[in-house]
């Protein structure tokens, strides 16, 4: 076997195989995504954002049944039920955390008393340094280029992973933009231990995602997604008639108000659950012009690793 990874803190930190997390995606990530990463030595991360507590809870029982490996789960700090959530994963017995959508101070004390593993999601470097002081055990530094919700300095992740390796201590893992092997060492290039991949992922056999929704991705081309809702919650979506009315009325110069009434409720699940292509939300990143087919997660995993040999040997 190749040793790719010697020393790697990811690896350590997270006790898996590979220094690849699969994100917490919202309709995407429940528990045979995150199952599937695990067994193919990545880390799988159950996503608590579209979920209520009750259903939270059976998607930890199943992916425990699905494999005997490390996996985690997301919790979106700005959801009113992640409280419920976090106790219910700490019931269960998980003891890796990944936050995004908030302040990790709310939680990251609480968490390393227990005894757990926590990384925050992070936009830029000084977000990277808060999350460092409050005892983050790593940080995600995701870039512009990622799918769903994004950070408003649109920093790109070739900017942002380095800012951020400058700034901290912790291991950085790099997000947004990322979809083959070569990326992955580009990452590493950039100073980055390890690497968190959603739109990839979301694209797989095991994602819980609408067939209708996966199949877009994969006719999409390249410049296919923009950021919108900036005036209310950030987010990159995949072209379709609700974006195009998103975008008219931020032209015109529409308001925070007239975007939420607009958006509605469901929309996200409407899009990539429902596989309502006109009307749903469509979150997916700028690699959605690379992505061009539909594998099993163990199938995707061992491409990324021969793209990752195959770039570092042309290094």
């Amino acid at each position: 076997m190749i040793d790719r990874w010697t020393g790697n803190r990811v690896c350590a930190l997270l006790q898996i195989e590979h220094p690849i997390i699969q994100a917490g995606m919202i309709y995407n990530s429940g528990a045979k995504l995150a199952a599937a990463a695990a067994n193919a030595g990545c880390l799988g991360l159950i996503g608590a954002g579209s979920m209520r507590p009750e259903l939270f809870r059976e998607q930890i029982g199943k992916a425990k049944s699905l494999t005997d490996r490390p996996f985690g789960v997301n919790l979106p700090l700005l959801y009113p039920h992640i409280k419920e959530c976090l106790e219910i994963a700490l019931q269960e017995g998980i003891t890796i955390f990944f936050t995004s959508a908030g302040s990790p101070r709310r939680i990251a004390p609480l968490l390393k008393k227990k005894g757990c593993t926590c990384v925050h999601v992070v936009a830029s470097p000084d977000l990277a340094r808060k999350c460092e002081d409050a005892g983050c055990d790593a940080v995600v530094c995701e870039g512009f280029e990622a799918g769903g919700h994004n950070g408003r300095e649109e920093i790109t992740t070739l900017v942002l992973v380095p800012e951020c390796v400058a700034e901290v201590g912790i291991p950085v893992i790099a997000a947004g933009g990322i979809a083959s092997g070569a990326q992955i060492a580009a990452a590493r290039v950039l100073g980055a231990e390890g690497v968190q991949i959603g739109s990839r992922f979301a694209v797989t056999q095991e994602s819980s995602g609408h067939v209708a929704f996966k199949d877009a991705v994969v006719a999409a081309g390249a410049g296919d997604t923009h950021l919108v809702l900036k005036k209310h919650v950030p987010v990159r979506l995949l072209r379709n008639r609700f974006r195009d009315e998103v975008m008219q009325l931020e032209a015109s110069g529409g308001g925070r108000e007239e975007l939420a009434e607009l958006l509605g409720t469901g929309r996200a699940r409407c899009g990539m659950l429902e596989g309502d292509l006109a009307e749903g939300e469509l979150e997916i990143g700028q690699v959605s012009g690379m992505i061009d087919d539909v594998p099993t997660v163990a199938e995707l995993v061992g491409r990324l690793l021969g793209e990752y040999d195959a770039a570092v040997a042309r290094l």
